[in-house]
């Protein structure tokens, strides 16, 4: 199946889109890569869902990517007495302590101690999602005293975020291990955590997870995005996760903040999605507003890897269609005039290593030569992460002998991947190269592609040859 866009769309798995025959339909829409969140997910059930999935592998013949999303620490008040709630008003006072009795108008206890540890005069403490907002004024171990900033109804279990406090625990629960560790054993592709802080958070999970899937950094917290470069640096990718970072930032500092999380992850050469809200109004409507195909073009134009869809897959009435809907956005945009011109404003210098220079060369020779088609032998991926850090104008034919590889591969700008026994030699490397850039309909008799390989073959971080192969007869025939 050959897309026709470069960006790649994840969905959201749920109740609207639990069945083979549903995503199936959504595969076919434009889904490269399905998510499975832990949040609403069994253990049990993971297994059956990848199993799933697996399936529309073999009827389709292309790698189908899985995204596990863990849940994250989920941070929330106790719970009220009377009717399960408090009514606050503004510029009274409010007090979290750690008193499990029932809380009222006056406090109410938080089950966090190390939050109140970490608490101090200044801090603000944003509650159920935004509705409500403190300050606080005193803090001590047992208690933070504060002043109501916007008032409000507060019920019980009502979530708390707290953008100015670095929380001295790890992002990952012990729900978040097990699932990781059971992700892994069943075969995802990526693993998502949620409420990263720090770049310590990554490395708990890559530890976890042992090389067996990638780990992607989900940037929702303020935390996180003051140190962006170094949790890049620990990541195998990141989310843009608009949420909770609309919750715990001012909403009008997010969308500056999506593009420098945006740019400095390609500067990096690592995979960058966009999430959240991406065309919330779908949900319920079978077409998107105007601000939402602004918002979904932008990220498109900003070369991102992927947009990501979340209720409006798992839960929403039209499921095919938002998939649809964000596949013509895509497709449009980068069909757009001014596309190629602001990617190409925003390349970066390759690092100074042979595979990096390499990359760039590719780059430069289909771009003067007007290539369809970049074709890449790689085992562990790196190869192709590296050309479509250039965001070539030409589709990276990504050739593997590793199924794991290609599936992670659906997650990466502009990289079409298919899984085949490696290569035997130089001129098996090329026919093949060829060959299958025929049969993907990435190329016809007569045409050149750029052909770039590891010598010796089979030997993963070895790329150090660019060569251009010619398209002949020969090739369409064993197509």
């Amino acid at each position: 199946m050959k897309r026709e866009r470069r960006i790649k769309i994840i969905a959201t798995l749920g109740p609207a889109s639990a069945t083979e025959e549903m995503c199936a339909k959504l595969f076919e829409a434009g889904v490269d890569v399905f998510r499975i969140n832990m949040s609403h997910t069994q253990r049990e059930t993971l297994h059956d869902k990848v199993a799933m999935l697996r399936g529309l592998e073999a009827k389709f013949r292309r790698p189908v990517g899985i995204l596990a999303d863990l849940q994250g620490p989920k941070l929330r008040v106790g719970s009220f007495g009377g009717d399960g709630g408090a009514m606050l008003e503004k510029g009274a006072r409010f007090i979290l302590d750690s008193d499990p009795a029932p809380g009222d108008v006056n406090r109410v206890y938080l089950p966090h101690p190390e939050i109140l540890s970490a608490l101090e005069p200044g801090h603000h403490l944003i509650l159920d999602d935004g509705k409500l907002r403190l300050i606080v004024e005193q803090a001590t171990p047992e208690q933070a005293v504060t002043k109501v900033l916007i008032g409000g109804r507060l019920s019980s279990r009502k979530g708390v975020s707290l953008p100015d406090t670095v929380i001295p625990v790890s992002a990952l629960t012990e729900k978040d291990r097990s699932d990781a560790e059971v992700a892994a054993e069943v075969g995802v592709d990526w693993i998502a955590l949620s409420f990263v802080q720090r770049p310590e958070d990554m490395a708990e999970l890559r530890k976890i997870v042992r090389g067996r899937a990638l780990a992607l950094a989900k940037i929702e917290k303020p935390q996180a995005v003051a140190r962006m470069e170094e949790i890049i640096d620990a990541s195998d990718a990141i989310m843009v996760a608009r949420g909770d970072l609309g919750v715990e930032m001012p909403l009008e500092k997010v969308p500056g903040t999506q593009k420098r999380l945006t740019r400095m992850a390609r500067l990096k050469g690592k995979p960058v999605v966009v999430a959240t809200q991406m065309l919330e109004s779908m949900i319920t409507s079978p077409v998107p507003t105007r601000a939402e195909v602004s918002d979904v073009a932008t990220a498109v134009f900003e070369g991102a890897d992927a947009v990501m869809l979340s209720a409006e897959s798992a839960a929403g009435q039209y499921p095919v269609e938002a998939v649809t809907m964000m596949n013509r956005i895509a497709e449009e945009v980068e069909n757009d005039a001014v596309y190629r011109s602001i990617l190409d404003s925003q390349r970066n210098e390759p690092e100074a290593t042979g595979a990096d220079a390499i990359a760039k060369a590719s780059h430069e020779i289909a771009e003067t030569l007007n290539l369809k088609a970049i074709c890449a032998w790689t085992s562990s991926g790196s190869t192709a992460f590296r050309i479509a850090r250039e965001r070539p104008n030409s589709t990276v034919i990504a050739l593997t002998p590793n199924r794991a590889t290609a599936r992670r591969l659906t997650l990466v700008w502009g990289v079409h991947a298919i899984v085949t026994k490696d290569a035997s030699d130089a001129d098996d490397m090329a026919f093949r190269a060829c060959k299958f850039a025929v049969r993907e309909h990435y190329a016809k008799i007569g045409d050149r592609v750029i052909v770039v390989a590891g010598v010796p073959f089979g030997t993963p971080g070895a790329t150090n040859m660019v060569r251009i192969a010619f398209v002949a007869q020969e090739h369409v025939a064993k197509a």
